[in-house]
């Protein structure tokens, strides 16, 4: 099965738009990670910066490896 996750206040909590200082959710990711080692394809779909216009690919990289999140495809602008 394919499974669509969003990030912010999914896996991690996030006040406003700086996400930079977004906060992991550990119980969330363990479950996201037991559906990913269950042979599910899990994909991130994010709409950070969709409206503003900012590239948080790089940090979001960075936090999901922080946070030991398992995925197959990480996603940007969300409709």
């Amino acid at each position: 099965m394919i499974i669509y996750i969003d990030i912010d206040d999914t896996i991690c909590s996030t006040l406003g738009t700086d996400y930079s200082l977004a906060k992991p959710i550990p119980e969330n990711i363990k479950k996201a990670n037991n559906l990913y080692e269950n042979g599910n394809t899990i994909v991130y779909w994010t709409g950070r910066g969709r409206i503003s216009g900012i590239d948080w690919s790089e940090i979001t990289k960075k936090q999901l490896l922080e946070w030991g999140v398992k995925y197959h495809e990480l996603k940007f602008g969300k409709p």
